[in-house]
């Protein structure tokens, strides 16, 4: 049984990178871990994902063992591993669920604002894409905390729309979450992100759809 659903693959969150507060290694080892986590999500067939971010997880434990205390590098790891549990599936990927919160709470203890707030939206979507107890720790009133603090940080982000979005439509608040999913389209283009603005586009458009269909 899957209880962790595909789309936990967050990351959720071709989440923006922010290189300037990082040193240039910092800078290229996590550029090369964006760009492999973009491929995979957006390119690879699903039934291949699993193990292909299993590479992308032992990859990313290297960095993050150079760079333990950066927010970035925990930020980052921490999609990566939430993205490898959604792959999963079933019990054994909660343990990656859980491992992705805590990366996600240190880097807020770290730099909250690390990558336009990105760790308070990955830690939203996860509270709201894992089973609650008494399986997992998801809780929507968490998510929705940590959803509102990246919007606040990012209010024109394609990613924290994108999410609060997804969040509105699954609690069936289906007139704010199409409002909030239109203006994540209208976000302004990544430099060096087309292939993450393009997916992410894709998959708003795919919700927009499912929200129309819920009204017929």
């Amino acid at each position: 049984m899957h209880i962790i659903k595909r789309s936990l693959v967050i990351f959720l969150s071709a989440l923006a990178f922010t290189g300037a507060a990082a040193g240039a290694t910092l800078d290229d080892d996590v550029s090369k871990l964006q760009h492999e986590w973009e491929r995979i999500k957006y390119q690879t067939a699903p039934a291949a994902q699993e193990k292909e971010f299993e590479r992308l997880l032992q990859e990313a434990d290297q960095v993050l063992a150079r760079n333990p205390e950066r927010a970035e590098m925990l930020i980052w790891h921490g999609i990566v591993e939430g993205s490898y549990a959604g792959a999963r599936g079933g019990l054994g990927a909660l343990s990656h669920a859980k491992n992705a919160r805590k990366d996600f709470e240190r880097a807020l203890e770290i730099k909250p604002d690390a990558l336009s707030g990105s760790a308070f939206t990955s830690l939203g979507s996860l509270y709201y894409q894992v089973p609650g107890w008494p399986i997992g720790f998801g809780d929507n009133k968490k998510a929705l905390e940590f959803l509102k603090k990246g919007l606040a940080i990012n209010p024109d982000g394609i990613d924290p729309n994108y999410f609060y979005g997804d969040f509105l439509y699954r609690i069936g608040d289906l007139d704010n979450a199409e409002r909030t999913l239109r203006k994540a389209l209208k976000a302004p283009a990544r430099p060096q992100r087309k292939l993450a603005d393009e997916g992410r586009i894709g998959e708003i458009n795919q919700l927009l759809e499912k929200i129309a269909e819920k009204r017929k």
